[in-house]
């Protein structure tokens, strides 16, 4: 087990991503059958890579937090994880303020309950001026509904009228994704052990180096974070090139 320590401090990712995964299998190995139960005691898993994140350096983490296909699961378990996010949001936003962590969401939020809007809102603006951290959660979010979006956007500009250029570069259509300005992650940190990336941030981890690691989420802390910083500054990143 290696210690902060091993960290090397001027190779720290600029941005983080994660995806929390294993909350139904930890609640299971518990003698529980609700999945919520899981969820619940996920809350002290996003405080440890928020804090850890943001005394480490990093500027950017994104959290996996409900994508578009999540609507799927049993109606019991959306509505409760709905519940649980707004009193998250609630209690944490001091948190968020004492630490300098900013707030925002990536994803179609009109489609949460107006009572998750209205906390999201409430906690966007109120550490809106916060500069040491980014904190994104996606919320009914998924990697192509984002590069869809984007094509939307596109069209709408040639429906109303407007001058695209003849040959659309990568950077003029990386600024219609509703993530931009945030920079790709340079590295994405998936727990459980589940080697897929279930279409989160699919145009933006064209490069970014991937942590799979067998820890449930509701088990995180900052050691599976440090290994995950250690794993990424082991490696050499070439894009592509020799």
């Amino acid at each position: 087990m290696q210690t902060e320590k091993a960290i090397d401090t001027t190779n720290i990712p600029r941005h983080i991503a994660i995806i929390m995964d294993g909350n139904g299998r930890w609640a299971k190995q518990q003698g529980m059958s609700a999945r919520i139960f899981g969820h619940r005691n996920a809350i002290k898993a996003v405080r440890e890579a928020a804090e850890g994140c943001a005394e480490l350096g990093v500027e950017y983490l994104t959290l996996y937090a409900f994508s578009t296909e999540n609507w799927g699961r049993p109606k019991e378990e959306v509505m409760a994880l709905m519940e649980l996010l707004v009193h998250t949001i609630r209690e944490e936003t001091k948190t968020l303020v004492k630490n300098e962590i900013r707030l925002e969401t990536l994803g179609d939020i009109s489609a949460l309950p107006q009572r998750c809007q209205n906390e999201l809102a409430e906690t966007i603006e109120k550490t809106k001026d916060n500069k040491k951290m980014v904190l994104t959660l996606a919320l009914n979010y998924s990697g192509r509904w984002e590069i869809t979006e984007a094509a939307n956007r596109l069209m709408n500009k040639a429906l109303r009228g407007e001058s695209l250029p003849e040959v659309l570069t990568e950077d003029e259509f990386a600024a219609l994704l509703p993530s931009y300005p945030m920079p790709d992650p340079e590295l994405l940190i998936r727990t459980s052990g589940e080697m897929r990336v279930s279409n989160y941030l699919l145009w933006q981890i064209a490069y970014t180096e991937l942590f799979v690691t067998p820890v449930l989420w509701p088990d995180f802390d900052r050691q599976v974070l440090i290994d995950a910083i250690i794993s990424y500054q082991s490696r050499e990143r070439r894009f592509g090139k020799v």
